[in-house]
């Protein structure tokens, strides 16, 4: 596909997977040819095939990240096309992106257009059928983070099962996975499933919203949802598309800071900062205690390529977690100096490892919170028992060559 020629690739209900079977129809074509603009599913959709839109009526689960190549609104982009809106869903944080993590976001009505916006991580987690009255088509516009822990997928995952209960088809509308498609960590177990996990996927997945979404149809026997593509990515992380960075929750504001988010998440299940309440959240962690000197000489030692690491210090003001609020804290500073080489998910196990090793009363497991994100409790039992990193990731290759038997027809890209 060129961004001359996009075409929609249409797998409502029973209709066939696009060209090639494995969404070769999505695929950059070889050869010499300047590579096409990248444009973002919603664009393609009002400008190739707004016809699809065409009648129905219409209702749209987005957030602040559904923005088009200039930075516009879908919902502004839907209403000037004349496309018959009645209704918004919004995921976690909420549908301008500025609630705290895990904050419970009550429905509201949309000051600008008069449109309800049911929120989605609430007293509800699926769109109920009195929300889905009158609605003929939902569309999902959501931008993913590249790591499981991330809850839109799973929101997604609630909306399509939703809609099949309603006989409402889905059309997922594709952004690029902003952290590239390398595939890294272990896959969950699904007898985790939460909604930090909600298919078996590695931390790391190398996937876009609508190729999660149609493995987890796949996975869960849910019809699969239309997908309109992006066109003209091979790939590349979310800062060499041309597109307008949008961060999609309140602490991943910058593309280092998804890079890390991958490994440095798996602290949220212990007593330290992630650097909520700092001008760098996902960059850095720390505690009060910490004693960075022997954390940084062990984790050093480990000679990870790809990423340096400094002591730092900081204060979280009024930080999301609650954790070290106004509290001098001493850290450890991540800053990736090669993409290509740097693997996070071993980075973060390699730090968890550093900071047991060197204080092992302190680091203050969350069991069940630590074992959610780690799709299992099979990581934190290896780390307590001092099993050598090596060997804890060695362990997970066999599950990710699987993964990526299993989702070879589901890709829509190169991998």
């Amino acid at each position: 596909m060129n961004g001359r020629t996009a075409q929609v690739v249409l797998l409502l209900g029973a209709a066939c997977a696009p060209a090639g079977g494995t969404g070769s129809s999505a695929r950059v074509p070889a050869g010499d040819a300047a590579p096409a603009p990248v444009r973002p599913g919603l664009d393609v959709l009002l400008t190739d095939s707004a016809g699809l839109l065409a009648g129905r009526r219409v209702a749209l689960v987005t957030n602040q990240t559904g923005v088009d190549t200039r930075g516009t609104s879908g919902v502004t982009r839907l209403l000037d096309a004349g496309v018959h809106l009645v209704a918004l869903f919004s995921p976690e944080h909420g549908f301008r992106g500025a609630a705290a993590p895990g904050a419970v976001v009550a429905s509201t009505v949309d000051s600008a257009t008069g449109l309800p916006i049911y929120s989605l991580y609430g007293r509800t987690v699926a769109p109920t059928p009195v929300m889905l009255q009158g609605v003929d088509l939902l569309l999902v516009d959501l931008q993913d983070a590249g790591a499981r822990y991330f809850t839109y997928l799973a929101t997604a995952v609630e909306v399509m099962r939703a809609a099949a209960g309603s006989a409402i088809p889905v059309i997922v509308l594709d952004r690029p996975n902003p952290i590239g498609r390398t595939v890294q960590g272990n896959v969950l177990d699904p007898a985790y499933a939460t909604m930090v996990g909600r298919i078996a996927v590695p931390m790391r997945h190398g996937l876009t919203m609508a190729e999660l979404a149609r493995l987890a149809a796949a996975d869960l026997g849910l019809p699969p949802p239309g997908v309109v593509p992006v066109t003209g990515w091979r790939g590349e992380p979310f800062d060499a598309t041309g597109l307008p960075f949008v961060p999609p929750s309140p602490n991943l504001r910058s593309i280092e800071a998804l890079f890390n988010y991958p490994g440095l998440c798996l602290f949220e299940g212990t007593a330290l900062s992630v650097g909520r309440g700092t001008d760098a959240p996902f960059e850095q962690i720390g505690a009060p205690w910490l004693d960075t000197a022997r954390v940084l000489s062990r984790v050093r030692g480990a000679q990870l390529p790809g990423v340096s690491f400094a002591g730092v210090t900081f204060v979280p003001r009024s930080p999301g977690d609650g954790r070290f609020a106004d509290t001098l804290v001493a850290g450890v500073r991540l800053r990736v100096t090669n993409r290509d080489r740097y693997d996070p998910v071993r980075t973060g196990v390699e730090l968890l490892a550093a900071v047991r090793a060197t204080h092992p009363d302190r680091i203050g497991w969350i069991p069940a919170h630590f074992d959610r994100l780690a799709g299992g409790p099979a990581l934190r039992a290896a780390l307590q028992r001092t099993v050598p990193v090596d060997t804890i990731v060695a362990g997970w290759k066999p599950a990710l060559a699987g993964f990526e038997a299993r989702t070879a027809a589901i890709l829509l890209y190169p991998r």
